[in-house]
C-alpha cells in the first residue's frame, strides 16, 4: 500500500512542478536559490521574502499541494501529517544537487 500511495504521490507532485500561470515556474525559482522544499511537504521561501511573484507561486503550490494530501490521506485512511511527511521523502529523491530542501532543525542546506 504504501509503495501505491508513494507512486500516486510522486505522479502528482511531478504535476504540480510547472504551473502554467506564473512568469517564473518553480523550477526556475528553485534553481535561483530563491524557494526550497519544507520538511512539512510545501515549498517556502528561503531568503524569508522574495518579489510578489514568487510568494504567489509558492502560495498557488502550496495551495495545490494541501488539496493534493488532503485527497491522498481520505483515499487511503491516512492523516495529512503521514501524507505530506511521504512528500517530503519523495521531494528529497527529486531535488536536483544545488536546490534547497530544509533540515530538521529548519534550516536551509543545499543538497
Amino acid at each position: 500500500m504504501k509503495n501505491a500511495i508513494s507512486k500516486t504521490l510522486l505522479v502528482a507532485c511531478m504535476m504540480l512542478l510547472v504551473p502554467m500561470s506564473f512568469a517564473l515556474t518553480l523550477q526556475e525559482a528553485k534553481n535561483e536559490g530563491l524557494i526550497g522544499e519544507q520538511r512539512d511537504g510545501y515549498i517556502g521561501l528561503v531568503m524569508g521574502s522574495a518579489p510578489a511573484d514568487v510568494m504567489a507561486l509558492a502560495r498557488d503550490v502550496n495551495n495545490q499541494r494541501r488539496e493534493l494530501y488532503q485527497q491522498i490521506a481520505r483515499q487511503n485512511s491516512l492523516s495529512l501529517e503521514q501524507v505530506t511527511a511521504l512528500a517530503y521523502e519523495k521531494a528529497i529523491e527529486a531535488t536536483p544537487v544545488g536546490q534547497y530542501l530544509q533540515n530538521a532543525a529548519g534550516s536551509w542546506v543545499k543538497k
